[in-house]
């Protein structure tokens, strides 16, 4: 058997061929929206995946404050966060961040699926959340893609 004839390919930040998708959240359900979001931020739907580099494509994610949520989550989920003080936990509703900061409730469920490392942080940077139908990215002639389409 020669060995030489096959070789494990490693992709690296040069040889990484990023592309621009673009996601429409209307009437999607939160978590499996992000889901296959974090699928296509980590690149793992790409041949040449490699775990410890960043080669996933850049999303942008449309009509954020229309998304659902199944269930009695829009009431009775809480996010919380603490601000380090004593007497310092705060949390919110997802129906309050809707209404407060819309964007907020799909990157913090996107955030939660990467990983939490400076990789994550890294790849976390390719996405871009609007709440409304119009986004700055027409330039990049991002690619609309279907969500029921990705396994």
């Amino acid at each position: 058997m020669d060995t030489l004839s096959y070789k494990t390919v490693s992709a690296n930040k040069a040889t990484v061929d990023k592309e621009w998708l673009l996601v429409d959240a209307k009437d999607e359900v939160l978590g499996r929206m992000a889901s296959k979001v974090a699928f296509l931020l980590r690149g793992k739907h790409k041949t040449n995946y490699t775990p410890h580099v960043d080669c996933g494509d850049n999303v942008i994610i449309i009509n954020a404050d229309k998304i659902r949520l199944t269930g009695k989550k829009m009431t009775d989920k809480t996010y919380i966060s603490h601000s380090g003080y004593p007497g310092g936990q705060k949390s919110i509703s997802p129906k309050d961040l809707l209404e407060k900061k819309p964007i907020a409730v799909v990157e913090k469920a996107v955030k939660g699926m990467l990983p939490g490392n400076r990789l994550g942080d890294q790849i976390f940077r390719n996405l871009f959340v609007y709440a409304e139908e119009t986004h700055k990215h027409e330039a990049q002639q991002p690619k609309k893609i279907n969500l029921n389409d990705i396994k």
